[in-house]
């Protein structure tokens, strides 16, 4: 069972030849790495998790490639288990992608059924749903980076979150933290951050969010949400990697690059936050 793009020719060219000179455009831009990474044949599996925005690429790609270029300098982990928020509100309230296969512009990407079928066992609230994923665009934009960089040598399981709380989170991360090895798997939690408002508010209350992200509080990030009224899109999906890279001894995390879609536009007075964080372990 393949799932077909959803967003294809909206969030990201619907060609071959056209995507992957975007993908390399998000990398050599002016708020990117600065160019495009080299996948290291050594592995320092260093990269517990990530955190990336899910926007246009011509928004968010660029701050994206940050995280897509740490993760190729850690090398090439077996599967990258994606998890993002549900957007549409159809489906399961944790709903684990039952696809074989998700398919892009670049080819398809395989689904690591086993370790799916794995997670789906170790979690309360967590179930297989097809629905949830049909037009979810959150995950999918992911999926060009991730075959750009690693080709068909890399494998995902798709998760989307209805059920953003604490609860849903820690239920989420413990099974993950059962079933993923860090090294063999990457974590990838995709997040957009503060939504349509005036760029000085959004980048205020982005640095208090990423503050939490830091430092790993997934109840502080929970609570701007669900509390504070902060727009934080995928705050279940960030506080399930914090308390994932918790568990396996993540101290502190990294902000590689942080920017809002005023930075693109020039509009100033209603942008969106995204920023590209790495949830790293210390090397011995």
């Amino acid at each position: 069972m393949i799932r077909y793009p959803a967003v294809a020719g909206l969030f990201y060219p619907g060609d071959e030849k056209s995507l992957k000179q975007a993908i390399e455009q998000c990398f050599k831009g002016s708020r990117g790495p600065g160019c495009i990474p080299e996948v290291k044949e050594s592995k320092p599996s260093t990269v517990v998790s990530l955190i990336v925005p899910h926007a246009g690429l011509q928004y968010s790609g660029e701050v994206a490639a940050h995280s897509y270029a740490a993760l190729a300098e850690d090398g090439t982990p077996h599967t990258a288990v994606v998890i993002g928020p549900n957007h549409t509100g159809i489906g399961a309230r944790i709903a684990v992608s039952p696809h074989t296969a998700w398919k892009t512009p670049l080819g398809e990407v395989k689904v690591d059924t086993k370790l799916a079928e794995q997670v789906v066992s170790e979690a309360a609230y967590a179930e297989f749903d097809e629905l949830a994923h049909e037009r979810e665009h959150s995950i999918e934009v992911q999926l060009p980076f991730l075959q750009y960089l690693f080709k068909d040598q890399l494998k995902i399981v798709a998760i989307t979150m209805m059920d953003q709380s604490l609860t849903a989170a820690k239920d989420l991360a413990q099974a993950l933290e059962r079933t993923l090895t860090p090294g063999e798997h990457v974590l990838i939690a995709t997040s957009d951050l503060t939504h349509y408002e005036p760029h000085d508010v959004a980048v205020r209350k982005d640095s208090e969010v990423i503050d939490s992200i830091l430092r790993l509080s997934a109840g502080e990030i929970v609570d701007a949400a669900r509390k504070r009224g902060y727009t934080v899109c995928g705050y279940g999906a960030i506080a399930t990697a914090a308390l994932y890279s918790l568990k396996k001894g993540v101290k502190r995390g990294e902000l590689l690059k942080y920017s809002t879609s005023g930075d693109v536009t020039g509009d100033l007075y209603a942008v969106v936050g995204y920023a590209a964080i790495a949830y790293k372990k210390a090397q011995l």
